[in-house]
């Protein structure tokens, strides 16, 4: 494992008040406490969100509030997460305690879920703040993270459909 560096411990307000934010939503044919259960499970993460290698909770399930896990990413990138607010069936959100990258200040996402009558609605959020040259490159790969975050829903939602079929 990388050296991790400490980062700011945010509360869940951050993603609402953050430097940079990025909010999309896609429509799941699932119930709520199915996409939970998706959420839950260590290995389908990098099944969706292709960005990620390994998830590994390091505190005991089911997970809550306070529950921790850590996640390995591409270009080597690390993070030891900490969940600040896990309420199946509405509400999902952690933060970076940790991370390999010294220019992370502090990063946060939140997962709102609401009911609809063909399954639920995830909007995810995910806020950062950048420290040294990071953040003088934010315009740009902000652009092309946002629509990266778009391609991982649509990837959500073709698991979830295969999954649950």
């Amino acid at each position: 494992m990388a050296a991790l560096h400490p980062c700011d411990r945010v509360g869940v307000d951050f993603v609402d008040s953050a430097p940079h934010r990025f909010a999309n939503s896609v429509d799941l044919a699932i119930t709520p406490e199915q996409l939970f259960e998706v959420f839950a499970d260590a290995e389908a993460w990098p099944r969706w969100a292709s960005v990620i290698r390994h998830v590994e909770w390091t505190s005991p399930l089911p997970p809550r509030a306070g529950s921790t896990r850590a996640v390995s990413m591409l270009a080597g990138l690390e993070g030891a997460e900490e969940f600040l607010v896990w309420d199946p069936p509405r509400q999902m959100a952690f933060r970076f305690n940790e991370a390999s990258e010294r220019s992370i200040r502090a990063f946060a996402e939140r997962y709102d879920i609401v009911p609809t009558p063909g399954g639920c609605r995830l909007t995810w959020t995910l806020a950062l703040d950048v420290g040294g040259i990071g953040r003088h490159f934010m315009p740009l790969s902000g652009l092309v993270s946002n629509a990266a975050f778009r391609h991982f829903l649509k990837r959500l939602r073709g698991y979830t459909d295969e999954r649950f079929g």
